[in-house]
């Protein structure tokens, strides 16, 4: 049986965030570090210059909550989205092994002319996705109930 917890359980409603700079974008990052996904929940809409990935997401903004309640740690389903996408480009992953757990790292910013600009996805194995953008546009947003980690730990790095 799986072990639900509750939005109310934590200290926060479902996340719905927008970043439309450099700034914003360093707390969509905070908030998606240790996210993991299948490679099989990226998807590209060149029509529509969108990219999405639907992640599951470490609840940061309930760690230290969870942990002073004595709670286990979450985790949550969340898309981000990527808005005014020109190209996407992959380093360092087999996009035809769908059954690959990709797991993201960092999300950065590297300004170009104007509003132009790079955003970087680094994910754990030195696997990488970049965006080019007309100009940065990113939204966060949960869209399932938090759930307790399946590994019952808070993410760590060396």
């Amino acid at each position: 049986m799986v072990d639900d917890a509750r939005f109310e359980d934590g200290t926060e409603d479902a996340l719905r965030l927008m970043a439309l700079d450099a700034e914003g974008l360093q707390i969509v990052s905070a908030l998606t570090q240790d996210a993991v996904f299948p490679i099989g929940e990226m998807k590209w809409q060149p029509g529509k210059q969108r990219f999405a990935l639907l992640v599951n997401r470490f609840r940061w903004e309930d760690k230290d909550q969870a942990t002073a309640q004595g709670r286990k740690v979450e985790r949550v389903q969340a898309m981000v989205v990527f808005e005014s996408v020109l190209k996407v480009a992959t380093s360092g992953i087999d996009r035809s092994d769908t059954d690959t757990i990709l797991s993201l790292l960092e999300i950065s910013f590297a300004a170009g002319k104007d509003a132009q600009g790079r955003v970087e996805l680094t994910l754990a194995g030195d696997g990488a996705i970049a965006l080019d953008v007309e100009c940065l546009d990113v939204s966060l947003r949960d869209v399932t109930r938090p759930y307790v980690a399946p590994s019952g730990s808070v993410p760590s790095h060396e």
